[in-house]
């Protein structure tokens, strides 16, 4: 079985296509700039990555744009589109309808809908894709894969904002949480290095990237999460300001003479790592200035730090100690500083890693940088959220 996942952007389109039968990636690419000047499309299959420049107006024609790529005479690994068993998507918000992932149809697109907005760009750049890719391949089966179905177990103690309930009611204003499919992949993936099945652990996941999350998973299932309503709530992410006290809102309109949508792009576009350093919202950027002696840079990445110690802390207590931690995501894996950082002094709660070996981990493998007599295991887990969709897929299509 050949499975498509597709993650679609405003102006964007990553593919991966795997064979399900080794769940190897067969195919994998870029389309950017769609509906824009100078649109391309960059993708790797059999040989080196290559790169086209194409016109692309919208995902339809990007998705058209990527079935030439995967059946290209010179290097395709597909003759025909009716190769492809079915198409995962990645839907960043299921809000209070879905659950767990789901086969597409008119209701459930019809539903998708209605949550358009608790995540307007996100919503209509998923449905761009999925209606791209129905056009393309009207007869194969497309599967919705949710950002924030893992947290659907989330208690209402977790989950409610104190508010008046009957405007929860009314508007479904709670915390979703998102990262679901990465917290998910990397909670089955420790299950197996502990030894256990994911129903029988509890473990604190760390997902740092540009954008920033942290579940606390007890039993295998999350049940507090750092991100909210929408993804600006919690850490402090690359242009994201996290958590704020709700004045500062109607503070800075005031002040900056913006409406409330301003301040809120203001706050998820300009903020963050990259608004408190004046730098970049790149890590890798942030950690040649600091090598500079940057004192801004420094106080972006100590604020980071400081807040995924906080939450690790919190979420210790919220599961009544942990079997594990885990550190994913591109700044997660690969920021040694980061993570010696958040778990530094934290001894007393049973967490003691080996700073030598967390200071020279080879990119891109599974690591556990805890030492023998760490209560508390300690794990560097590279995530795969596609291959976590294409497996939903798989099973759901089989399952039909």
């Amino acid at each position: 079985m050949k499975v498509l996942v597709i993650n679609a952007g405003s102006s964007s389109l990553k593919f991966q296509l795997f064979d399900m039968e080794d769940e190897k990636v067969i195919a994998k690419g870029n389309c950017e700039k769609i509906g824009l000047e100078g649109s391309f499309i960059g993708y790797k299959t059999k040989g080196d990555k290559k790169e086209v420049m194409t016109s692309m107006p919208d995902h339809t024609i990007a998705i058209q744009k990527v079935f030439e790529v995967l059946m290209n005479k010179e290097d395709g690994v597909i003759n025909s589109v009716n190769e492809i068993s079915a198409v995962g998507h990645r839907v960043v918000q299921g809000g209070w309808i879905f659950d767990k992932s789901v086969v597409l149809n008119e209701k459930v697109i019809e539903d998708l809908s209605l949550l358009e907005p608790l995540s307007p760009l996100h919503a209509k750049a998923n449905m761009a894709g999925i209606r791209g890719c129905m056009a393309v391949m009207p007869n194969i089966p497309q599967v919705a894969v949710f950002d924030t179905a893992f947290h659907a177990t989330m208690p209402a103690k977790a989950y409610m904002y104190g508010i008046k309930y009957e405007d929860y009611e009314k508007y479904h204003i709670r915390r979703y949480g998102f990262h679901g499919t990465s917290h998910r992949y990397v909670t089955g993936e420790v299950a197996k290095l502990l030894g256990k099945k994911p129903e029988e652990v509890n473990v604190i996941t760390v997902h740092i990237g540009n954008g920033s999350s942290i579940t606390a998973v007890k039993n295998g299932q999350s049940v507090d999460t750092t991100m909210g309503l929408t993804p600006i709530e919690g850490l402090i992410m690359g242009t994201r300001s996290g958590d704020l006290e709700p004045g500062v809102y109607n503070y800075l309109a005031d002040k900056k003479g913006m409406t409330c949508n301003e301040v809120l792009n203001y706050l998820n576009k300009e903020c963050g790592i990259l608004g408190v350093s004046g730098v970049s919202s790149d890590m890798r950027e942030i950690n040649d200035a600091i090598l500079k002696g940057n004192k801004r840079a420094r106080l972006a990445l100590d604020m980071l730090i400081y807040r995924v110690k906080k939450y690790i802390g919190s979420y210790l207590a919220v599961l009544g100690g942990a079997d594990a931690i885990v550190f994913t995501g591109g700044i997660g894996e690969n920021q040694e500083d980061l993570r010696e950082g958040a778990l530094e002094g934290m001894e007393y709660c049973g967490i003691e890693i080996d700073k030598d070996k967390n200071n020279h981990l080879p990119r891109g493998t599974v690591e556990e940088i805890s030492t023998v007599n760490s209560k508390i295991r300690v794990f560097r887990i590279p995530t795969d959220e596609e291959k976590l969709i294409a497996r939903d897929t798989k099973a759901l299509v089989e399952d039909k």
